[in-house]
């Protein structure tokens, strides 16, 4: 975003382009359903701060460093200055809600024996 964007444009031009996605696709009813399924995934700031910082990474991270990650995004602070319960619990809301979500989608991969989270290789 440059420093004469205004969200409200961003946000109108992001609605159109969406919109010219489905004109332009040849399953409109399958296409509106994917769109949903997407704006679902993205509806939530902690999925999108978890998919952010994976695409941050590009690579394996465990899942307690993501969730340091997103704690750090979330309150703008150093991993420092974040209580260990905040972070603590990022990571059960990681684990137990988003990041399996995420997996289904097909989005991120986990490993659970070594608590690996990986962007799917796509």
């Amino acid at each position: 975003m440059t420093s004469d964007s205004h969200p409200e444009h961003d946000c109108v031009e992001f609605v159109q382009t969406a919109l010219d996605w489905l004109d332009e696709t040849d399953e409109p009813d399958a296409s509106a359903e994917s769109l949903d399924d997407a704006f679902a995934l993205l509806a939530d700031q902690r999925r999108r701060l978890l998919l952010a910082v994976m695409r941050t990474y590009g690579e394996a991270l465990t899942l307690p460093d993501a969730a340091e990650e997103v704690a750090v995004r979330e309150t703008g602070h150093n991993v420092t200055e974040i209580s260990a319960e905040r972070v603590r619990e990022v990571y059960l809301s990681l684990y137990h809600d988003h990041l399996p979500r995420l997996v289904d989608a097909g989005l991120l991969e986990y490993d659970q024996e070594r608590d690996l989270v990986a962007p799917d290789a796509v």
